[in-house]
């Protein structure tokens, strides 16, 4: 509440004739350090969005965050290029934002104004919930960072970086609140720093330890730098209470031909895969996929292919790779060692898909020693040779 009161959020009116009050809730969570450490009690004030029509409410909502793809890359040049990476936070990121339509919400239970209870909120600045939220969040830090000389790079928006005379240069990843800052001069980053705290509530959390649930680990002597999910790993096998399984060696055994012949059929056998997480795991598994593991990227496509019907066998397939993960949490992508230089990779196997015939391509590119960027997808038509499929591969 001091933080809503502080930024301006809102003011007390009398619901205009026509107009909605949008209803909010208190949410609250329990924030944990890398170690899964308790650090702090966090309450937050969120709008039920949902009731918002568009049109009258809202407009344009998209709003982006750093590629992945972006994050490994500029990781690879703090590897080889020994460079500082420092991390900071956004305290209530979307009470930043300002709005440019007129939105009305009831008063924050347990807060109502003694004597005003019939009166809303209208709404000064963004607030947690709204479909606009991100997208003020964004625009707002954006006209930050331009006034302040820095560009958005061409292949991903939120990727700003700017160079000083002397060679000296500063590149900022922005991921919705938490930000990553790279450069050569660490005098040159708390400038930074000390101009984003003038402008924005600021958490400084120091030398970057971990982003979006990834650990970084620095070895500055042999100029190494090591991307791991390794927690992240460990938490989502004990979610599926599979911690204590039996490890295999590769993502997905060859016994496993999964095609559309294994959905069931008959609504006994529907209703008994309900009962089974089977969506919540494949999302779990492409998280890891998508941030750290290149290796199950072919396993995981195969799987999510099933997801509106899966049947006994997908299943099984799903605890493979968990089975593989459980013997592979410590895997990691490691940057450093080798010269700053993208490589490329690309494969593809031949009508490997049982139900349509298409074949799967796959790539691999790596920079600075590590895997900076992958894809394992099934091709748009049905290749008639291995030529073919490899030929549309490489497009």
């Amino acid at each position: 509440m001091e933080s809503l009161l502080k930024n301006d959020t809102y003011e007390l009116v009398k619901l205009p004739k026509g107009r909605k009050a949008l209803k909010n809730k208190w949410v609250f969570k329990l924030k944990k350090d890398e170690n899964q450490q308790l650090t702090k009690f966090k309450a937050r004030l969120v709008v039920k969005g949902f009731e918002q029509k568009e049109g009258v409410d809202f407009d344009e909502i998209f709003s982006p965050v750093v590629k992945m793809t972006s994050i490994r890359v500029i990781l690879g040049m703090v590897a080889s290029m020994n460079l500082e990476v420092e991390q900071m936070d956004v305290k209530t990121a979307f009470l930043h934002g300002d709005l440019d339509e007129e939105i009305y919400m009831e008063q924050p239970e347990g807060f109502e104004v003694k004597g005003k209870e019939q009166m809303v909120c209208k709404l000064k600045k963004s607030l947690y919930g709204l479909k606009q939220a991100p997208r003020q969040w964004y625009k707002k830090f954006d006209s930050f960072m331009i006034g302040q000389g820095y560009k958005r790079t061409d292949a991903d928006p939120c990727v700003y970086i700017q160079q000083f005379p002397g060679g000296n240069f500063i590149i900022l990843l922005l991921y919705v609140d938490d930000m990553l800052i790279v450069g050569q001069d660490v005098a040159m980053i708390h400038k930074l720093k000390a101009e984003l705290s003038k402008s924005f509530d600021m958490k400084d959390l120091g030398p970057a330890k971990q982003i979006l649930g990834m650990e970084i680990t620095r070895d500055r002597k042999n100029k190494k730098l090591w991307l791991s999910q390794e927690k992240y790993v460990e938490r989502v096998l004990e979610r599926f209470n599979m911690e204590g399984a039996k490890p295999v060696s590769s993502p997905l055994g060859n016994q496993f031909k999964l095609s559309k012949r294994s959905c069931p059929t008959i609504q006994e056998e529907k209703d008994k895969m309900t009962k089974i997480p089977y969506a919540s795991a494949v999302g779990s598994l492409m998280y890891a996929m998508v941030c750290t593991r290149p290796d199950i990227a072919q396993a995981v496509g195969v799987v999510s292919r099933y997801l509106s019907n899966p049947g006994r066998d997908h299943w099984e397939a799903v605890k493979w790779i968990l089975r593989y993960l459980r013997g592979s949490s410590k895997f990691c992508l490691c940057f450093g060692g080798s010269k700053p230089i993208l490589e490329g990779f690309i494969d593809a196997d031949w009508a490997g898909d049982l139900d349509s015939r298409k074949s799967t391509s796959g790539y691999l590119f790596t920079f600075a020693g590590g895997a900076v960027s992958w894809q394992s997808k099934l091709q748009k038509c049905v290749a008639l040779s291995t030529t073919e499929a490899e030929y549309i591969a490489t497009n």
